[in-house]
């Protein structure tokens, strides 16, 4: 399974998705293929957001790694789902998106708790420290459905 997250400038909650869900990759020894991206070119290259970055290090998370980096239309070649923050990624994700199976792999990340009813992920970005702990919540609660959706799949493929 090959999973990309994606938001604005990645440098908020996409970083904090992937560092969630590679610690829970790793912590349970799964074979998954974790990654985030952004729209926005500002962000290039950025490290996370220092408030990201200490919110995941309160949870024993590092995102000392982390480079920013823009979607490509690659990813849709790369990775087996694309989920995004908010109805702007989504819209971002979809305007480059070639064909149907493209847009397949697309879908909002809380719809994984919230089933079809594109519920965005706040961005914290100018929001204080409380914002970015909620947002922490959230996605580690989807990374927690994402992490069974693993295993299942991980142990269907060993039968």
């Amino acid at each position: 399974m090959k999973i990309l997250f994606v938001c604005l400038g990645n440098i908020c909650r996409s970083p904090l998705a992937e560092g969630i869900m590679k610690d829970k990759i790793y912590r349970f020894g799964l074979d998954a293929e974790i990654d985030s991206a952004g729209f926005e070119s500002f962000h290039v290259g950025d490290g996370a957001d220092p408030r990201s970055s200490e919110t995941a290090r309160r949870h024993g998370i590092s995102l000392d790694s982390h480079v920013a980096r823009k979607f490509t239309t690659k990813d849709f070649d790369t990775y087996d789902r694309i989920l995004v923050m908010d109805r702007y990624n989504h819209q971002d994700v979809m305007r480059l998106a070639r064909n149907e199976n493209d847009r397949i792999k697309v879908d909002y990340i809380l719809n994984l708790t919230y089933p079809g009813e594109n519920r965005e992920v706040p961005d914290p970005y100018y929001g204080g420290r409380d914002g970015f702990e909620r947002t922490f919540g959230m996605l580690d609660s989807v990374c927690d459905i994402l992490l069974e959706e693993i295993k299942k799949d991980q142990k269907n493929a060993y039968k």
